[in-house]
């Protein structure tokens, strides 16, 4: 073996085999075995990081993860120099698989210490150019035993009857066991059921169905970009959202199209914008079926809606709702929003467009606000008094943090569902204030700013009164952070100043003092304003003064 490539090997196997040391150490004090895990480490890359200024001043890097950036570096000496790619390609690599695949077959440290399979990946970065090589190691009595407990697993704890119940750390593992196809088919006939199954089973342990839904929704998500996209497409723009049909695609196996099809489905639970963004990638594909769902939906929800007053239509792929109004009356507007709710209560996405036919076209007076369909709906529903009720049980249906209607293109528009719903019973009722503050406290206001003009149509509609003043400031706390001046709010009275005072008294310094620039315009400006007014206000503004004091 050539003497560079012998002491570069040297270097790195021994800060392996110290670094895996004292690993096998932790993972030996574990104190629950993992029945559905053969082993904690997969991965190992090694790489030569060039200098910034001159490349032979770089550092030696090992990482154990390709999830986690904790890289141990290590520097080397000049025998770097006298590498080649060749050299590197035919011994370096080579012998460095060998000692890591005796290593991986052994149990030196400890059975839980290497998974059944093992990649190993080397990266060498010259002045101009990278040189990356990999390797896959497998050892196979080990997946043995790994597919012999996940099907007593299966046996025991999916199929079998409650009371038994699997434990959180193995709802974890199986969830990735059923997209590796190692050790499952990836078809519907056979993940689908096991799926129902322990969901079922977790009907009456919330928590637990929660983290079954969110871990096999991310490791159906993980195989559909990672195995079946990426193998037809090839990814790039931000955040690699952009799919390019490569022209050398191999052809699509039928059975993986279908679980490509579910998997979309399932990921649509969570992330309602991916079942059409992946059913069009289907279609390039050539699926029928992917083109159907596009036309018709799911098949989840009755598609289509006829009653006496009102035809409606919806897909839950292009989370649609169509709504035709027959005549302009309650009755109507009561019979689809009836409609609606019935399809939210069955998990129709929360953040749908609608398409309305409909002769009237209400908007409410506040200018941020899109002049959407969706928009013209329910200011249309809010001309009739006696629909506030059912208004207010869509709005209790539909609110979800971090959810936008999908009415406009996203934009300083896009608002959370139910905005309004609620923002036009606010102005009209005050039966709906502990709703609409209910609202502001949920909003999003770091990514939706269309609800921060709000607090002048409000103030247009109620007036500015000692009563409203905890409503007021809950509205103008559901502004964003860096909220405007609000025109038509003016503290002229002790009244004023005293209830403002009560509805900031226990607000943290960075809510009251928000609420106070919008307001007075800034600190500033409030301070200006206690100088020149006559007591009793005076003495008003000056303890609204002494609030942002005493809190800071």
């Amino acid at each position: 073996m050539n003497q560079a490539v012998e002491a570069f090997l040297n270097k790195v196997w021994k800060e392996i085999t110290t670094l895996y040391e004292q690993e096998g150490k932790r993972i030996n004090e574990f104190k629950d075995k993992r029945t559905l895990q053969a082993g904690v480490h997969n991965y190992l890359r090694v790489a030569w990081r060039k200098g910034k200024f001159t490349w032979s001043k770089g550092k030696i890097y090992i990482d154990f993860s390709k999830l986690l950036s904790s890289s141990n570096k290590f520097g080397a000496d000049t025998y770097i120099m006298e590498l080649t790619d060749e050299l590197l390609t035919e011994e370096f690599f080579p012998t460095l698989c060998g000692l890591v695949d005796d290593l991986f077959r052994s149990e030196k440290l400890g059975p839980d210490f290497f998974d059944y399979k093992f990649e190993v990946v080397f990266e060498f970065e010259w002045e101009n150019s990278k040189l990356t090589l990999n390797k896959q190691l497998y050892n196979e009595p080990k997946l043995i035993q790994l597919q012999k407990r996940l099907d007593h697993f299966i046996q025991t704890m999916i199929l079998s009857d409650l009371p038994v119940l699997p434990e959180e750390k193995d709802v974890f593992f199986f969830a990735y066991h059923l997209v590796n196809p190692d050790l499952m088919k990836q078809e519907v006939e056979v993940v689908d059921p096991l799926i129902r199954r322990l969901s079922d089973k977790l009907n009456n342990n919330q928590e637990l169905k929660n983290g079954l839904i969110s871990r096999y929704i991310l490791a159906l998500k993980k195989w559909a970009c990672d195995y079946f996209l990426l193998q037809h497409f090839t990814r790039s723009g931000d955040y690699g959202m952009i799919w390019t049909l490569k022209e050398d695609h191999p052809s699509v196996d039928a059975k993986e199209m279908d679980f490509f099809l579910y998997a979309s489905l399932q990921i649509g639970f969570t992330e309602p914008d991916i079942p059409q963004e992946y059913m069009e990638l289907a279609v390039q594909l050539g699926s029928k079926k992917a083109a159907e769902y596009l036309k018709v939906g799911s098949g989840k929800f009755v598609r289509t809606y006829r009653g006496e007053l009102v035809e409606g239509r919806n897909n839950d792929i292009t989370q649609t709702i169509e709504i035709r109004i027959l005549s302009e009356e309650e009755l109507a507007y009561k019979e689809a929003l009836d409609y609606i709710i019935n399809l939210l209560k069955q998990e129709f996405p929360k953040s749908y467009q609608l398409k309305l036919e409909s002769c009237q076209k209400n908007f409410l007076p506040v200018e941020e606000l899109a002049k959407s369909e969706l928009h013209q709906f329910f200011a249309n529903a809010l001309s009739y008094p006696n629909l506030f009720p059912k208004i207010a049980e869509y709005v209790d249906t539909a609110m979800e943090e971090f959810a936008w209607y999908g009415d406009v293109e996203p934009s300083e528009e896009s608002v959370m569902p139910g905005t309004y719903a609620v923002l036009g019973l606010g102005l009209y009722s005050e039966a709906y204030f502990p709703l609409l503050c209910r609202y502001m406290e949920l909003v999003d206001t770091e990514h939706q700013s269309a609800q921060d003009g709000y607090t002048e149509a409000f103030i247009d509609a109620h007036g500015v009164k000692v009563e409203l003043m905890p409503v007021i400031v809950s509205i103008l706390q559901g502004g964003i952070d860096e909220g405007t001046l609000v025109t038509n709010l003016t503290i002229d009275t002790p009244e004023l100043a005293e209830a403002l005072f009560k509805a900031l008294k226990g607000k943290e310094i960075y809510e009251s003092e928000m609420v106070l620039h919008r307001v007075f315009g800034s600190i500033e400006e409030l301070e200006e304003a206690a100088r020149e007014a006559q007591p009793p206000l005076k003495e008003g503004l000056e303890q609204l003064m002494a609030l942002q004091i005493e809190m800071t």
